[in-house]
């Protein structure tokens, strides 16, 4: 498949549409991880249909002292690898190209959900995030966009700017790729030097511990709810000589799981330990949130969750999630 380059959004337009287009933004830089969502863009595209990577370095979402300078700039490497997980383009304005006026005046805000967790660390992060999908999602007209729940915040944002302001477009997360070794792939996983890497290994480290918690305790839940809980039935049980399995019965039926707590504490001992390694492990934060607003979800709740953390390692800021999900909604113990 030969990949076109487009750097106007005139030449995109002028091309010929005969199925559905899929889009998949990046900011270049690609790996492993983008290739995952390319060919997932190409399947739900179909063999009529169009897949565009847009490769843009949005300096909207850059702070003062983040690594906008550094970021990694690879075009013709970029270009290579989308070709071969089936892109049909690759779209790589200029900055004039996606704000011909300049910085724009007009942007989209995050509201509440954009000053939590990235949005506190990074104050502005996500407006500006939100303007540039949005001012994509206009230049490049898709039918359905794809984004990696690696970026779980941003991802919940996209979707709600699309709800909330009638884009007219399918939004797919695509879960997390990551390496042999459990880390989440970056664009900024090539700056960590061989120690460093070991060090930030602990994130995902951090995460299967808590996924780990979560899954005894939903596994105790589901055993609860399967043995009665009455003394009538434990007292039964031991007339027949079965005293073992009464004590069991009654002690897995009126277990209280730890919960959301639990599971933080799990993920929160692997983090604390790497405080205290060479380099250390400097985090931001760890966060267990509902997906719905990114808000601490309480140790009574139920349904879809997100066990989330950010931290530096060196000068290189990493971040990584897993979905969880706790109990059916209604269920109780």
């Amino acid at each position: 498949m030969t990949t076109a380059l487009l750097s106007t959004a005139d030449e995109l337009h002028a091309r010929v549409r005969r199925g559905r287009r899929a889009v998949v933004m990046t900011m270049g830089a690609l790996h492993e991880g983008h290739a995952t969502l390319i060919r997932a863009a190409r399947e739900i595209a179909g063999p009529d249909g169009e897949v565009v990577v847009t490769v843009f370095v949005n300096p909207l979402q850059f702070g003062a002292g983040e690594d906008l300078d550094r970021y990694p700039r690879t075009l013709d490497a970029d270009l290579r690898l989308a070709g071969r997980a089936g892109a049909d383009a690759v779209f790589a304005p200029s900055v004039e190209e996606v704000y011909p006026g300049g910085e724009p005046q007009v942007r989209i805000t995050a509201g509440p959900m954009g000053g939590r967790l990235e949005g506190a660390t990074r104050p502005g992060h996500f407006d500006g995030m939100l303007t540039v999908v949005g001012k994509l999602l206009h230049l490049t007209r898709p039918d359905v966009a794809l984004y990696g729940q690696k970026d779980a915040q941003q991802l919940a944002l996209i979707r709600r700017m699309v709800r909330d302001l009638n884009f007219g477009v399918e939004i797919v997360g695509v879960p997390t790729v990551r390496e042999e070794d459990g880390l989440a792939l970056s664009s900024r996983n090539r700056y960590l030097a061989p120690e460093e890497r070991a060090t930030a290994l602990t994130l995902s480290r951090a995460l299967f511990a808590g996924r780990d918690r979560h899954a005894a305790q939903e596994a105790l839940r589901a055993r609860a709810l399967e043995v009665p809980s009455t003394h009538a039935r434990a007292e039964a049980l031991s007339a027949i000589g079965e005293s073992r399995a009464a004590a069991d019965a009654h002690a897995v039926a009126t277990a209280t799981p730890g919960g959301p707590a639990a599971v933080r504490a799990a993920a929160r001992q692997i983090l604390d330990e790497a405080a205290r390694f060479d380099p250390p492990l400097d985090l931001d934060y760890l966060a267990l949130v509902d997906p719905a607003d990114f808000t601490e979800i309480a140790d009574d709740f139920t349904g879809e969750a997100v066990l989330a953390v950010a931290a530096r390692v060196g000068p290189t800021r990493l971040i990584d999630n897993i979905p969880l999900t706790f109990g059916s909604p209604g269920a109780a113990l």
